[in-house]
């Protein structure tokens, strides 16, 4: 049998096949039982001497034929060997083989079989299933934990989809709400926590990916692995217990020394890997990796899988990384020194399986397992910890920057108190919640991933009052509700947890026109209101504090509502006529083929999507909705693109007399005061085709030498502004200032 360069293992080449191992591995140790049972029936034998001793040789050698194949390559392989054995076979053939030629045998012999090769064997053989029975318990564990995380995954998935659901069922409350202010809060209160659930979907499904992947290439591989040292380590036993007996029988039959000389060669000859290359030559089949898990939108809203960066969201976000950093750090050292330990336990087992060190190996061994699967469970932790803040900072960067975190304790509430996030009373059977130990703010537990990193820091006892009224003050306009003044736009509340409204279009035309304007408005038309165009449902005008999520894909309508070709133009056809709009307020174009028109100028549209990909649409509030945020129209003689949100497109021409003029009012005086001023339009969606904002990392500190350069420090990011023409360096933006740096002194994240 020649030597091979580099011994195969399990983990590599066998992949997810710990089972048929396992079988494989357990054939080996339940044969040491035949082969201990085998000597103690040879000692009995050995004092009837020779007639018996042949009868007991013929007797191993068709038990050996009937277990060749499982032995050698298993129960189930994927090519069959022939006539072919393992090493360790072809080893205990050359050991009948001299038994068969030898016909003298004596009492003492036997006894010596027993006492130093049977009871030993028998006992080895105990412990190594008891090993075995240890790995295929950790293999279940893995299995366990891999089907754990799926199921976590779906449960993650399952909440998501209840709160979509909710949101859905809110936004079809808002529409027939008496109290519209009110309902329409609550429904972007639950658009929050849609965002929210489907941020920790995104986060579950890298997180379930990468323990996936680590599975497959790092866990099951390792537990193989140990299998496999395992079944060689009961060939290193196996065969010094055959040395044992053949040594025995050596020292009472001087004559048959060359065979036995002979015999120890072969025993020698049978390298523990060798069974294990014969096994793994035998069953080396397909191996399909599971594919990646990935976002799957909810069937009530339709969504895609780029996670929600607005202030809201953000907040939630910056929560969880904050959590996340700052237990990866102690992981990261713990792992690193729980490694250090497996390390000099395998060093000490391979000493003492060398000679070097005198321990009991099995005992080393389920050590070593011990603090495997303590490693394993602190390495599965840190890897949590950094995907989700890989995750998190490849989307928003690293928002725990400056960030002044609320020093929350849990707490039990014995008295009435409020959150200070969103009001509402802290209660239950233990009233449980969180309060921060430097300024008194407290929230619910379920509050608690939303409040904005803004402490103040340590505050006195009046000042913890003040802030209190402060922010309960904040916290109520929340669940005040705000007084209508229009059909079309709902305002948002200001408070730092709002985030950019989302509206939606009416297309229902089973109903009849007057119908469908109370619909819309929640209150019977007018004769001058039925004659006038239905009012559209716009995007507020009230400018995001957070970035303007783009392309965001409402909920379908039923297909019973869907326009139909006879209903004029739509997404479904219909008639081609031109579109008129009128803007609602100024643009001035900032980028090339924009076009700048001043409020209240007539423009015809000619593209209702005017990015690559987008849709057609029949609205405004559709376009902002479904489409890219952009169209293309015609203002006198020029075209160009402007914001969607800035036109509004009707059928027909409104007639003058649309809208009835309102009483002098107190309040409607200060309402014309305020539209005699330019009206400012609502944030403008960028185009499609904008470049991601690129960031990059000090790896070195570096000092500035002149005005156009930044000083910089280890670890500190920027935003890359232009990469390296050739010169070595490349321009980067720190706190709204361009200067260049060095190029080898940092790299991109």
């Amino acid at each position: 049998m020649a030597a091979v360069d580099e011994i195969p293992t399990f983990g590599a080449e066998l992949k997810d096949g710990f089972k048929p191992a396992s079988a494989w591995a357990g054939h080996g140790i339940a044969w040491l039982d035949d082969i201990q049972q085998f000597y103690r029936e040879r000692a009995v034998i050995e004092k009837e001497y020779a007639a018996k001793l042949s009868a007991l040789a013929k007797k191993y050698f068709e038990k050996k034929n009937r277990k060749a194949s499982p032995l050698s390559v298993g129960d189930t392989p994927a090519m069959t060997p022939g006539s072919l054995e393992s090493a360790s076979l072809t080893t205990w053939s050359t050991q009948l083989t001299t038994l068969e030629s030898r016909a003298a045998e004596h009492d003492r012999f036997g006894n010596s079989l027993v006492s130093q090769v049977a009871e030993p064997m028998k006992q080895y053989a105990t412990r190594f299933e008891e090993l075995r029975k240890r790995h295929v318990e950790y293999s279940d564990k893995l299995v366990g934990e891999r089907d754990s995380s799926y199921a976590d995954l779906r449960k993650v998935k399952g909440k998501y989809d209840t709160v979509c659901q909710e949101v859905e069922a809110r936004r079809k409350k808002s529409e027939s709400h008496y109290d519209k202010a009110k309902a329409q809060s609550a429904y972007q209160q639950q658009v929050f926590e849609m965002n929210n659930a489907k941020n920790a979907y995104l986060i579950a499904i890298n997180v379930t990916n990468r323990l996936k992947e680590r599975y497959y290439h790092e866990y099951v591989p390792e537990v193989m692995d140990s299998l496999q040292d395992l079944n060689e380590f009961r060939t290193l036993k196996l065969n010094g217990l055959w040395e044992v007996a053949t040594l025995l029988e050596s020292g009472l039959m001087k004559q048959s020394h060359g065979m036995m000389k002979d015999q120890s060669t072969q025993i020698k000859r049978n390298l523990p890997h060798l069974d294990s290359m014969m096994y793994i030559r035998h069953n080396m089949g397909a191996f399909h990796e599971p594919s990646d898990l990935v976002f799957e939108p909810s069937p009530v809203w339709h969504d895609d899988d780029a996670m929600v960066i607005d202030a809201t969201a953000t907040i939630y976000l910056r929560n969880m990384l904050t959590k996340s950093k700052a237990s990866l750090g102690d992981l990261r050292r713990e792992v690193d020194k729980k490694r250090k330990d497996v390390e000099n336990a395998k060093r000490i087992k391979q000493r003492v399986r060398d000679g070097a060190e005198k321990k009991d190996e099995v005992e080393v061994v389920q050590v070593l397992f011990t603090m495997q699967e303590v490693l394993h469970n602190l390495d599965r932790q840190r890897l949590t910890a950094e995907v989700e803040t890989s995750t998190i900072t490849s989307v928003v960067g690293d928002v725990t920057l400056g960030a002044k975190n609320h020093n929350f304790k849990s707490q039990t509430f014995k008295i009435p108190t409020n959150c200070d996030l969103c009001g509402e009373r802290i209660w239950g059977l233990s009233a449980k919640g969180f309060d921060c130990r430097d300024c008194g703010y407290t929230c619910h537990s379920k509050c608690e991933m939303k409040v904005p990193a803004d402490c103040p820091g340590e505050k006195s006892k009046e000042e913890r009052k003040k802030l209190k009224a402060e922010r309960q003050d904040s916290a109520n306009k929340l669940l005040k509700p705000v007084a209508s003044g229009s059909t079309s736009n709902v305002s948002n509340v200001s408070n730092p947890s709002d985030g950019p409204d989302l509206s939606r279009s009416n297309t229902m035309n089973s109903l009849s026109s007057r119908e469908a304007q109370r619909s819309i408005s929640g209150r019977s038309a007018t004769p001058t209101e039925e004659s006038a165009p239905a009012p559209r449902p716009s995007v507020s005008s009230t400018t995001s504090t957070g970035p303007v999520r783009k392309n965001r894909i409402m909920a379908p309508p039923p297909a019973a509502y869907i326009t139909d070709k006879s209903a004029g133009f739509g997404m479904n056809g219909g008639s081609k006529e031109e579109k008129k709009g009128k803007m609602m307020y100024s643009f001035d174009a900032t980028g090339d083929g924009e076009l700048s028109v001043s409020e209240g100028r007539d423009v015809i549209l000619l593209d209702e999507d005017a990015s690559p990909g987008g849709g057609c649409v029949a609205n405004k509030a559709d376009m902002t909705t479904d489409g890219s945020g952009w169209v293309k129209v015609r203002c006198g003689v020029k075209e160009g693109l402007v914001p969607a949100a800035y036109v509004d497109f009707t059928a027909a021409p409104a007639p003058a007399a649309a809208s009835p003029i309102p009483s002098p009012t107190a309040s409607t005086a200060s309402s014309v005061a305020a539209a005699a001023k330019k009206k400012q339009g609502p944030a403008v969606a960028p185009k499609r085709g904008a470049k991601k904002l690129r960031y990059v990392e000090a790896v070195y500190e570096y000092v500035a030498q002149s005005e156009t350069e930044h000083s910089m420090v280890e670890g500190e990011r920027f935003v890359l502004v232009k990469d390296d023409p050739g010169d070595g360096w490349v321009e980067v933006e720190k706190a709204g200032v361009t200067g260049s740096v060095p190029a080898s002194y940092v790299q991109a994240i």
